[in-house]
């Protein structure tokens, strides 16, 4: 982690002590988050990372801010204060109010909680394991980032425990749902597949929605379609995307024989990276970065 964190409004060093106990969220996990790339300076898709944490905030009840404006800048405050121009950022805004164990003397209704680190070293593929009935994709709350992590993290550490990278998490239909911390895609010839999003249970990552709605390769269709375990071993190549990693090809999947294809995936990530740093160079001139580093 960076030297410095964002508290609400605040730049202040990672060991300040700033949380109090009867902060009800940062005890019952009543808040949401999201996790976003920084390239040369810029969020990347901040548009959609806020559009995304307004839509699970109003299903959380959780308050947050106004504007995204407002939060857009105490966010660069903390870039430029870790001088973070590639880097992951981590933000959450948490409710402080409600329930029976609201401490005294809160005033505001949420907290802003950042910081920022260096860009994790991911390799070149994943391994995975699988969860069955690790999602339930009718419950109300299916595909809310929210706060309460703590199923996804223990799964990540017991796929590490038993040599792998990720685990795919199966719904109750016994659908491929996603991964602890990334959505799963498969390719068939010329055309590639996701989890559907209203059924599945997963979650609408951002490096998915710029696939799906932002990516156009000649000859190959993107669109969601009901996966099952059978699917990644038939399928060419099988491959998983998340903010932090981009798009990574999938080496194996515990107790499937799949293959190791990458043509498709090549040309998918060439594709990301021309979109998204064009997306940077845009928003660097609208953020005024420039004239800021100056």
């Amino acid at each position: 982690m960076h030297p410095y964190l964002l508290y609400h409004d605040e730049i202040r060093p990672v060991h300040d002590r700033v949380i109090a106990p009867g902060q009800v969220g940062f005890l019952n996990g009543w808040g949401v988050f999201t996790t976003i790339r920084v390239y040369d300076g810029v969020m990347f898709a901040w548009d959609r990372h806020w559009a995304r944490i307004s839509r699970d905030a109003k299903k959380m009840h959780v308050p947050i801010p106004e504007t995204a404006d407002w939060l857009e800048a105490q966010l660069y405050k903390l870039i430029d204060a870790n001088r973070a121009l590639e880097a992951t950022l981590r933000v959450a805004i948490v409710r402080n109010k409600g329930g029976m164990f609201e401490g005294p003397a809160i005033e505001r209704d949420f907290d802003l909680v950042a910081f920022t680190r260096d860009v994790a070293d991911w390799g070149a593929s994943v391994k995975l394991g699988i969860v069955p009935q690790a999602r339930h994709a009718a419950n109300e709350f299916a595909g809310v980032k929210f706060i309460s992590w703590a199923q996804n993290l223990t799964w990540y550490e017991q796929a590490h425990q038993r040599g792998l990278d990720e685990m795919v998490l199966l719904n109750e239909r016994n659908e491929v749902s996603e991964c602890t911390s990334a959505n799963i895609f498969t390719v068939f010839g010329d055309r590639v597949f996701t989890p559907q999003l209203t059924s599945s249970g997963c979650l609408a990552g951002i490096t998915r929605d710029v696939l799906l709605n932002d990516i156009q390769i000649p000859g190959i269709e993107f669109s969601e379609h009901v996966l099952l375990p059978a699917d990644l071993q038939s399928a060419d190549e099988v491959f998983i995307t998340s903010t932090t990693r981009e798009i990574l090809p999938v080496a194996s999947v515990e107790g499937l024989h799949i293959k190791i294809g990458r043509k498709t995936i090549g040309r998918l990530q060439d594709a990301f990276t021309t979109f998204r740093r064009e997306y940077t160079a845009v928003a660097a001139h609208r953020s005024n970065l420039v004239s800021r580093r100056a």
